[in-house]
């Protein structure tokens, strides 16, 4: 039977990821069918679950994806473990849409919190009772305590807890090794952590004396079951998908359901210079460009074959990819590096600002012809950008925003990380 619960947290900086992690590779090293799931738009926690259990890890968005499509996707054997993001009930204005509460009633799934126990004692049990109480739709079904000082600690906590009637499922202790080194988008990458097992087994083994793995898996609740979801129709039957460390962000679910219509997928790096392959459409996910932007500024290969592309076939670059289409890119240090010069748009990373949220997009142009649901999230500052924009947009709320992207010839991009298909932009 599929089942599956929620590990979500009272705020962001819990400890769900490393306690995600952890009860992934320790799970599936003892053999029990286990895989991970990440809630929200994001592209780099998806990878280490991976790594953890050998699994594919795909997003549930409750903010851009229909009830269908969350359901859909949940879908496989064996137990899925969910990770939350931010706080439990903390989503998209006005409502909360979105919020990890919000895929735990869509799909019916009870929340194991996680709490940072770091700085409290006695305090725990109102915090968790709060939570636990907050929304009858929204079970918290138990708890797992994190950064623990000590055996005393520990006990402590767990009496504080006693009266509430949730079972505590696991105690981490304090442990500065379990810290993961991280970068303006979140964590560093899991492809660029050579002693990621290592950290893996490491958090395994902490979490391991003090789990109960009966209650946890218990506690599991089956996943509803799933119709056929919608999927998003390929933009061409050969499609070039540019993938490296600075082309990493591009959403399993996207390319999932363009194979599954019958497309073909070519897969080529930027980085060692390929060529850009034969294909009917070409696309520069989002990643981290300005980390290499000189290696890209030299792959002379790689960005005549794609302006020689631009000829004949639809170019689309989202984020990282969108500055790569532009004139050039400014990094951290203040060196500016020519870019491809397919789009008129020039970025910086020299002073940066964050952009951050869901966006609603209306297709003005480009290869794209129906209401998609996006979100948005980079540090790069816009120094020049003129042309002919791609997308209509307003934010979770609808108000409207000054149109996203631009679009020349058949190249098109903007700052978007397109989700799915979404309600047209009014």
């Amino acid at each position: 039977m599929q089942k599956s619960l929620i590990l979500a947290a009272p705020s962001s900086g819990a400890g769900k990821t490393t306690v995600t992690l952890a009860l992934l590779r320790l799970l599936a090293r003892e053999g029990v069918a286990v895989r991970g799931a990440k809630s929200g738009p994001d592209y780099i926690d998806p990878k280490f679950h991976e790594a953890a259990c050998g699994q594919p890890c795909l997003n549930l968005d409750a903010w851009a994806m229909a009830p269908d499509r969350l359901k859909g996707l949940a879908a496989g054997d064996g137990l899925l473990l969910i990770e939350g993001a931010m706080g439990l009930f903390d989503g998209a204005p006005p409502d909360g849409r979105g919020a990890v509460a919000d895929l735990a009633r869509q799909l019916h799934l009870p929340v194991v919190l996680v709490v940072d126990a770091g700085r409290m004692a006695g305090s725990v049990a109102p915090l968790v009772a709060g939570f636990a109480r907050f929304d009858p739709a929204v079970q918290v079904a138990g708890v797992i305590l994190n950064r623990v000082g000590s055996a005393r600690h520990e006990a402590m906590l767990r009496r504080a807890l006693a009266p509430l009637g949730l079972p505590v499922l696991a105690a981490l202790g304090r442990d500065g090794t379990l810290t993961q080194p991280s970068r303006h988008l979140g964590l560093v990458q899991a492809g660029e952590r050579p002693d990621l097992d290592v950290f893996l087994d490491r958090a395994a083994d902490a979490l391991a004396p003090t789990l109960d793995r009966a209650t946890l898996l218990d506690i599991a609740a089956p996943l509803p079951e799933a119709a056929q979801p919608p999927t998003l129709a390929p933009p061409a039957q050969v499609i070039a998908v540019a993938q490296d460390e600075a082309f990493a962000f591009a959403y399993p679910h996207m390319l999932a359901d363009w194979r599954a219509k019958g497309a073909e997928l070519r897969v080529f790096s930027p980085l060692v210079d390929d060529p850009v392959p034969k294909a009917g459409f070409v696309f520069l996910p989002g990643g981290y460009p300005e980390l290499h932007a000189g290696r890209i500024a030299s792959a002379t290969r790689f960005l005549q074959s794609l302006r020689n592309a631009a000829q004949t076939t639809d170019i689309y670059g989202e984020c990282g990819g969108y500055m790569v289409l532009g004139d050039g890119l400014v990094d951290a240090d203040g060196t500016r590096h020519a870019m491809a010069g397919l789009l008129g748009v020039e970025t910086s990373f020299e002073h940066r600002r964050l952009h951050l949220g869901y966006r609603h997009l209306s297709p003005l142009g480009g290869p794209f012809t129906g209401p998609l649901a996006g979100h948005e999230f980079h540090y790069a500052t816009t120094l020049r950008e003129t042309g002919d924009p791609l997308f209509r947009a307003t934010d979770a709320e609808g108000t409207a925003l000054p149109d996203m992207g631009l679009r020349r010839g058949r190249v098109s991009g903007s700052f978007a990380h397109l989700i799915d298909a979404g309600p047209t932009v009014r």
